[in-house]
């Protein structure tokens, strides 16, 4: 065998199975479609479940993959050894009721020993204990030596999960030689050391199992099968481990480089470069794929690995942000395989550069916090879950990241306090985000309904039969006067909610029989479900009710969608081709684009890009809809929503030259019909993510007519009889209310100084300072600041407790005169103490302090031990 590079080794495999009738399928997305059982893809075969399953038909029978793969179970090991990783790639080749275990076996021991000659005494097979089937094919089809065949038990080689599809595999080792592993006389295949690697398992789904220990054997077996591309490299190029594989050296190379160090020369800097490494490959595809950062799901696994990483690379010695910088590496090594890397790098370096610079304000802080609480933690060496949850919440410390910094001190963490508090704050975000539409087919069977034929992109009316009928979670036949139901036609001109746009409203009409249409959904099948009430009559299940949508409210959602369309291509000559779509929503009131962009848009970037669609609006151009095939539609520069998977034929929505998009909405026939565009707002959603909420057409002339109104409010509120004089009279109030300012800051500061005076005489001495402690009633925060500043102008050694309590909360201010300061005073340190004990928080410099209060029951209680918290800082002069 000679030596193979990654990228090489990914097309050997791929185009061999072509040569055996198979079809070559793009790596799906890493973020899982319609599966809601993964958070992330994890395998060859989770694409393919809906295959596997039935649930769709596949392209062929044969079909072949190299699928980029995520793991992270095991993400503390990663770095502390070579064999763990988070990222992979995975060969597969899949047979879906099509050839079975003579052929699998045969196309395998063929790649391997003649496509890339590795030598057959180099190789050894693994089988199920009880499968004398697949013994037999090895040995009597492919000619395996009985002595190289080792059989394992059910743990091993025996695929299952659950009930449904399941069956025994065979595994192909690599055998590394005799000086590699634990080097024991009898090691063998199954050994836990290193000289035997797996390379390839190949699944043989021949069983449908009841969960309960009874097989039933299959009709129409299956075959998948999966080999790691990172461990294929690693036996054709003669290196130890995936950090050694080429493409991957040529990443850690470019960390290195940047570090400063070497690998190999330091087991401590080994560590973090490869969690480096790794965890770079898997942000890099994860951004690809459309996730961003943030606090739940498949996003905080983003954000746990970005700082991760960067957490490792101030271990290295980089002060500076530099994954965006290996990020570009990333894309390199990997740009002919994955050619969307290429395509949003300017995206994914923007995502990265940003979470980076966004860790790096926290992280010294809360290390300095993380270290204080270190020097807490008791005889038992455990952080309190409390402590943890503030390190996540406040500075950004992904558990995980507590956990490995603590444990490389002897610390653990009090894990379950820490779950308890992550789950009372996951209810809260799940109580905020409740679905309340009360709308569900779930536990309704409609398989053997046909999918819904949908005329809407060009008909107002269809006629549609009824074929079901859904009222309190069953099927009924006849729906009466009054009751709510869904229904479910054969045809529908009836838009349902998908891609943003909202579904449409409308009726169905039998005769004198009208169903109101208050909303419509889609599901997986592609059943139209119209939701809604019988308002006249009744209708049932077989007979033929038109679908009429409202067309006035459709055509306003249509303007509403085509104008986010104009409204990206602005974007992205206004702010640059990073920009891309990060979630919608359109309907007959506003259109609501969430974009990727990393700042606040300037008013005039806005008032640029709103200006820009109206010219595009005003131009006038052709709408063109038309179905491409997706390669066809690509090279148009087709622009396509990030991380969604398209089958080959898609459809592409073009207006002009300005905007060509993938799109399943409708739209209107030419931009003028918009009539015009007004951006209402701009706002910030998540890190890295902008929304812009917009009107268009009759909506602009709601606000206006909304804004007239409030004119005129006001108007009237001023006492004026032309609205044209509110500008004015505007001005005019604020000039007046400024002066009243001043004189109540005047009023004010003469009142606080006949205080000060007053305070003084009250005060007692301790270690040569001036202590006034005093809970001011009636005073506000500001009135509290203003007392402070006189209170320490008038005497260089004193040291000032100030509290004051506006409704059910209070404020404390603590100030230090300069000789106090210089005597160890400090008025941070004072406030920080003093809050703690009252439930609140605070802090500041040494000379002034502020914070917060929020149990006033026992301020007069703590502002009498002021005197010995002073004290205690002197002492440590």
């Amino acid at each position: 065998m000679k030596w193979t590079g990654l990228n090489d080794l990914r097309e050997q495999y791929l185009s061999f199975f072509e040569s055996k009738q198979h079809t070559r399928l793009a790596s799906y997305s890493l973020v899982p479609k319609n599966d809601p059982s993964l958070l992330l893809i994890n395998s060859g075969m989770a694409p393919m479940k809906k295959y596997f399953l039935g649930l769709e038909e596949p392209p062929n029978h044969r079909v072949t993959t190299c699928q980029k793969c995520i793991r992270t179970p095991d993400i503390e090991r990663v770095g502390k050894t070579s064999r763990h990783g988070t990222f992979f790639e995975m060969l597969g080749n899949f047979s879906f009721a099509d050839y079975f275990k003579s052929e699998a076996t045969a196309w395998a021991w063929e790649f391997l020993t003649q496509v890339l000659e590795i030598p057959a005494d180099r190789l050894w097979i693994s089988i199920y204990e009880e499968d004398d089937e697949t013994f037999d094919v090895w040995t009597k089809e492919v000619g395996i030596p009985a002595n190289r065949i080792v059989r394992l038990g059910k743990e091993d080689n025996f695929w299952e999960h659950g009930s449904g599809p399941c069956g025994p595999c065979s595994e192909i080792y690599f055998d590394r030689g005799e000086g590699v592993g634990c080097c024991k006389p009898d090691c063998h295949v199954g050994c836990d050391c290193d000289r035997f690697m797996e390379i390839w398992n190949l699944v043989f789904s021949q069983f449908d199992s009841d969960g309960k220990g009874h097989y039933e054997r299959m009709a129409k077996p299956n075959i998948d099968t999966g080999m790691g591309l990172e461990r294929l490299a690693c036996i054709m190029q003669g290196v130890n481990n995936l950090f050694e594989v080429d493409t991957v050296q040529n990443i850690m190379k470019h960390i290195c480089r940047i570090a400063g160090v070497e690998y190999g020369a330091d087991e401590k800097s080994d560590v973090s470069l490869r969690v480096v490494t790794d965890h770079i490959r898997s942000t890099t595809f994860m951004i690809s794929d459309g996730i961003i950062p943030s606090n739940e799901g498949r996003g905080y696994v983003l954000r746990r690995l970005l700082r991760r990483a960067a957490r490792h690379g101030k271990l290295l010695g980089i002060e500076k942000p530099f994954l965006s910088e290996v990020a570009k590496t990333v894309i390199n090594e990997n740009r002919t395989a994955y050619p969307e890397l290429v395509e949003n790098e300017e995206y994914i370096v923007k995502v990265i550069l940003a979470e980076e610079e966004r860790f790096a304000k926290t992280i010294n802080s809360g290390m300095d916090v993380l270290k204080e609480l270190m020097e807490k933690t008791g005889a038992d060496k455990t952080l309190s879950g409390e402590d943890a949850f503030k390190l996540y919440d406040t500075f950004g410390f992904p558990i995980d990241l507590t956990r490995e910094i603590l444990a490389e001190k002897g610390i653990s963490i009090d894990e379950e306090g820490f779950t308890k508090l992550m789950e009372e704050q996951r209810v809260r975000a799940r109580t905020s985000r409740k679905d309340v539409s009360g709308w569900s087919t779930d536990a309704v069977d409609l398989s053997h309904i046909p999918e819904t034929n949908f005329t809407g992109y060009t008909e107002k009316v269809t006629d549609g039969t009824i074929q079901a009928i859904i009222s309190g979670g069953e099927q009924i036949e006849l729906l009466e006067e009054g009751e709510s139901a869904t229904i479910v036609l054969s045809a529908t001109s009836f838009y349902g909610e998908s891609g943003g746009q909202v579904g449409d409203t409308g009726v169905l009409i039998d005769g004198e029989n009208v169903f109101t249409v208050q909303d419509t959904k889609k599901d997986n099948a592609g059943h139209f479900l119209h939701i809604g009430v019988m308002t006249k009559g009744s209708l049932s299940v077989g007979s033929v009710a038109p679908a009429q949508i409202d067309a006035l409210r459709r055509h306003r959602i249509m303007s509403n969608h085509s104008a986010c369309h104009l409204l990206q291509s602005a974007l992205r000559k206004v702010l640059g081709t990073h920009v891309h779509q990060s979630g919608s929503m359109y309907d007959e009131h506003r259109c609501r684009f969430d974009f990727s962009h990393f700042s606040a848009m300037t008013a005039e970037e806005i008032a640029k890009t709103e200006a820009m669609v109206n010219e595009m609006i005003l131009s006038d151009y052709d709408v063109l809809v038309e179905e491409l095939p997706i390669n066809e539609a690509k090279n148009k520069g087709a622009m396509a929503l990030f991380g969604e998977k398209y089958g080959d034929i898609v459809r592409v929505v073009t207006m002009g030259d300005e905007s060509v998009e993938f799109c399943g909405g409708t739209h209107v026939a030419k931009t003028g019909q918009l009539g015009v565009f007004k951006i209402i707002s701009e706002s910030s959603v998540a890190a890295g993510v902008r929304r812009i909420e917009a009107a268009t057409g009759m909506g602009v002339l709601d606000l206006l007519q909304e804004a007239e109104g409030q004119l005129i409010s006001c108007a009237k509120e001023l006492k004026l009889e032309n609205r044209t004089e509110v500008p004015a009279k505007v001005a005019s109030v604020v000039r007046e209310l400024k002066e009243k300012d001043r004189t109540i800051e005047s009023l004010n500061a003469k009142i606080a100084g006949g205080q000060v005076d007053a305070l003084f005489e009250n005060s007692v001495e301790i270690g040569g300072m001036k202590l006034i402690c005093a809970k001011l009633e009636g005073t506000t925060s500001e009135g509290l600041r203003t007392i402070g500043d006189q209170v320490k102008a008038k005497a260089s050694n004193v040291i000032g407790v100030f509290a004051a309590a506006e409704g059910t909360k209070g404020t404390v201010l603590a100030v230090c005169g300069s000789d106090a300061v210089k005597a160890n005073a400090h008025a941070g340190k004072l406030v920080k103490e003093i809050t703690a004990m009252l439930g609140g928080k605070g802090g500041g410099r040494p000379d002034s302090a502020m914070g917060g209060i929020a149990d006033l029951s026992k301020l007069d209680e703590v502002l009498k031990k002021v005197s010995e918290l002073v004290a205690n800082q002197l002492e440590k002069k």
